[in-house]
Formats: C-alpha cells, structure tokens, sequence
C-alpha cells in the first residue's frame, strides 16, 4: 500500500509540475520579469513573498529569497538562481517537489476517508485542496509580485495557515459529513478567517501597476487550478494503473 501511493504520488507530481511549470513560464514569469523593472534597492532589501507557498508560487520563494520587511537595509541577499536556464531549472525543481508532496497528502486524506483514488474522486479532492491551501487564502492574500508591500511575515502565515485549515475542515464537514449541523459548522469555519480579515500593510507605497499585480494573481490562481486538477486526475490514473500492475504480478509470484 506504501509502495503503490509513493508510485502513485511521484507520477502524479511529475505530470503536474511539467504542466504546471511550463504555464509558469509561459503566463506568470514575464511579470514576475516585468515587475522586478519597478523595485528598487529598500524594496529589494524588505521584499517578502505571499505565505501560499503551495501550489505554484513555491518557485517564487527560491528564486527571490523571500526576505521580511524587518532585514535591514544592508543585509546580504540570500542565494538567487542565474537569469535563463537555471531560473527555468528551479522553477521546475521547486513545482515538482511540491507536487510531489500535495499529491501524497491527497493520497494519504483519501485513505483515511476510506475513499478509493479513482481519477473522478481524486480530482473531486483535488479540487477541494485547491479552494483550502490557493483560493481561499488568495481572497485575502492574493499572490504577490516582487516590489509589493505586504503585512509582516508572521502575521501572514498565521492568516495563511488558518485559513487553510479552517477551509479544509469546512469542506469536510460539509461534503463528507453532510449532516445539517456540520453544514452549517462547515460554512462557519470557511467564513470565519474572512471575517476576523488578512493582514493588511498600513500604507501602499508600492510603484508596482495595480493592473500587473491584478492580472499576476489572476493567473498565478489559474495555474493553480490546473496544478491540483492535473495532481487529482494523475493520481486516480496512477493508482489504478499500478494497482492493476500489483494484481497481475501476484498469481505469478504465487
């Protein structure tokens, strides 16, 4: 059973980060490319990233570093992959290695539920990992640009994982529970980490166009879809494809 979600897990991460990567390039690179044009030095030095780590901003992190706004201003960069061919390398690296991971925990929250990963279920749960971990923590931190202001770190992340569990748990109650209560306990954990609100920053000072920031987390969200719908239709394949490999290899060994 190990053996076959760790397969299932690694096809299904491969299919998703080649998908998701060449998306990447093709559709959020150039304006992470045209946004680094609009920083300067301080917004170098204070530059921090959206906690939704996940899903397809992971590269984001590797390739700017990720610094919080409390380093100081001559503080030494973290390591940076070169322009060209190494970005595009750890791009891919870092989308496969967090495909990798989400397809094994969409593996693992299927077993436990009892719930055999064909490709419609695992997709269906695909999907709810997409809403719990991307959209619903992008509602109140879309993914950001280099040069954006953003609140402190910490604060983020705390938003950020609250959000996401509070998301999760709310779809389970709701789609797997389905009792009246749950429901209505469900929508009330997916609605309370909007109300209690995101972290704000206290002033934009930003010369970042609003339009490009706008139009980045509408696509960087779109090729998260894609990212998790890819992982959940993979990995119903590859679990049935080497499940039927484990039958037919257990008469012989017999």
């Amino acid at each position: 059973m190990i053996s076959r979600l760790l397969s299932a897990a690694l096809a299904a991460g491969f299919l998703a980060a080649v998908v998701s990567t060449g998306l990447q390039l093709s559709l959020t690179s150039p304006l992470i490319l045209e946004a680094e044009r609009y920083e300067t030095p301080d917004a170098q030095a204070a530059m921090t990233r959206s906690p939704a780590l996940p899903i397809v901003h992971a590269h984001l992190q590797l390739v700017h570093g990720g610094h919080d706004h409390g380093a100081a201003p001559d503080a030494p960069h973290a390591w940076q992959p070169g322009e060209g061919l190494p970005r595009m390398a750890f791009t891919g690296l870092a989308t496969l290695i967090g495909g990798v991971g989400y397809a094994l925990l969409l593996g693992a929250v299927m077993l436990a539920l009892g719930r055999e990963p064909t490709p419609e279920r695992a997709l269906s749960f695909a999907i709810a990992g997409f809403l719990s971990v991307a959209l619903a923590p992008g509602l109140g931190l879309p993914p950001e640009l280099p040069g954006s202001e953003a609140a402190p770190l910490a604060a983020r992340q705390a938003w950020w994982l609250m959000t996401a569990a509070a998301t999760a748990m709310g779809l389970y109650l709701i789609a797997i529970r389905r009792a009246a209560i749950s429901i209505v306990g469900g929508l009330v954990l997916i609605v309370a980490p909007h109300i209690v609100g995101a972290p704000e920053v206290a002033a934009a000072k930003s010369e970042l166009p609003a339009g490009l920031a706008a139009q980045f987390a509408a696509r960087s969200l779109a090729v998260g879809f894609v990212f998790w719908a890819v992982i959940g239709l993979a990995y119903g394949w590859a679990w049935q494809v080497f499940g039927r490999g484990r039958a037919a290899s257990g008469p012989a060994r017999a």
